[in-house]
């Protein structure tokens, strides 16, 4: 798909001020984010973000808990880093022994390739109520599109826990610490969510940098099949894996289920995670944003305007960050039990914003790519999951083979194109 926008040249934006940078006067929009906790940012040039997922708080954090947490790989490359988070912890929590190995099938790991992790060069690291944390680089070469497996034993936490509910990828919990063992004996207890951790980064040779995919449900991909790595993300990883010209490689989905723009709900706001979720790791040239129909559904007074004044202000933190923007149009969504008239206006008004405000440095439609041809306020029916709102795994892959690749490496300018 051509790009209805075109990048511009990068400028001294990386030497603006924190304040800037960090979103000190939100306007209109509700209160933004701090600062991110100390420990949440890799060290300066360490690499690139290869797999990441949005936290929450997800339920109560119990001792002696073991978590092997299956995640996939987007670039490949060495110096494997893993965040752990209790960002919406209320307690300190202690990871006693982590490591990371690859996937051979379900909690098994392929035999020696499981490698303790370290952190400061000790086995074990307390984080702080509302701290981040990367661990020492691991001197092995992780393959892209690894199935890789981060094992935790949490012998002291408390409190809430912190985590990403909506996985769409089967996990294993156990008790005790089992983290060393790559046989699956001691790991018979699945969940569908991750814990604690939050990101992966490594160095890939040759460099390249990562796109952030920032969203809701349709982006986290409910609705796809699980375990097989359908979302419309993981298609992007395998088209910008087979691209000989892109130097985008990583990719971060930063999804959440019910998440908005403007407002705490489920999740923090957008507006309110973007420096912890997006801005903070490594190596992120771009910001994929497809966001606001929870917004539109869900929140009383969501105006079309409050929107819009939501991506501009999305938009002008990431371009003073020195990060480019690329929006995706809403997508139709008649047949949920929250659509109406109203709310079909407010999207076509945010739509025609989007593709022709000139904000962002470059546009992908999913509307158009989502529509059905015989009735413009309904998702196509061949890619429907089943609630009218949620495109299922063919629905997925049209999405992603509708960004143009070349709109993932353009430079940001400083103040948007409006």
């Amino acid at each position: 798909m051509p790009r209805t926008a075109r990048p511009r040249r990068r400028t001294a934006l990386a030497a603006l001020s924190t304040c800037l940078v960090l979103g000190c006067a939100s306007g209109e929009i509700p209160g933004e984010e701090p600062p991110p906790s100390p420990g949440a940012t890799a060290p300066s040039g360490d690499g690139v973000v290869t797999w990441a997922s949005s936290a929450d708080r997800v339920g109560v954090a119990v001792d002696g808990r073991g978590y092997r947490l299956v995640v996939r790989t987007s670039v490949g490359g060495s110096g494997l880093r893993v965040r752990l988070s209790n960002a919406f912890g209320d307690q300190p929590v202690t990871f006693g022994n982590v490591h990371a190995g690859l996937q051979r099938r379900g909690a098994a790991l392929v035999p020696g390739s499981n490698r303790r992790l370290t952190f400061g060069g000790a086995r074990s690291v307390t984080v702080p109520a509302g701290g981040i944390v990367y661990s020492d680089p691991l001197p092995v070469r992780v393959p892209a599109a690894s199935a890789l497996v981060v094992s935790l034993f949490v012998p002291r936490a408390g409190g809430a826990l912190t985590g990403h509910w909506m996985a769409m990828q089967t996990s294993y919990t156990t008790d005790g610490d089992h983290t060393a063992e790559e046989s699956a004996a001691n790991w018979t207890q699945r969940t569908g969510s991750w814990f604690y951790l939050d990101a992966v980064t490594v160095r890939p040779r040759p460099a390249a940098g990562a796109v952030v995919a920032l969203g809701d449900s349709i982006t986290d991909g409910w609705h796809s099949t699980t375990d097989l790595d359908r979302r419309w993300p993981d298609h992007l990883a395998r088209r910008l894996r087979a691209s000989s010209t892109s130097a985008v490689k990583g990719v971060a989905n930063e999804g959440m289920a019910g998440n908005r723009v403007l407002t705490d709900g489920p999740g923090q706001s957008a507006l309110n995670r973007l420096s912890r979720d997006v801005l903070s790791l490594p190596g992120v040239r771009t910001v994929f944003l497809f966001q606001g129909v929870n917004d539109i559904k869900a929140e009383p007074g969501a105006t079309a305007d409050r929107i819009i004044a939501g991506y501009r202000r999305l938009t002008e933190r990431a371009h003073a960050a020195g990060k480019c923007v690329v929006a995706a149009t809403i997508a139709p969504y008649k047949g949920w039990g929250e659509w109406d008239p109203a709310g079909e206006a407010v999207r076509r008004r945010v739509n025609a914003f989007i593709r022709t405000g000139g904000t962002f440095d470059a546009v992908t439609d999913f509307d158009r790519v989502l529509r059905s041809p015989r009735d413009a306020e309904r998702i196509r029916p061949a890619f429907d999951g089943g609630d009218h709102l949620h495109p299922n795994d063919k629905g997925m892959r049209a999405m992603a083979d509708a960004v143009d690749l070349e709109s993932l490496d353009c430079e940001a300018g400083p103040h948007g194109q409006g």
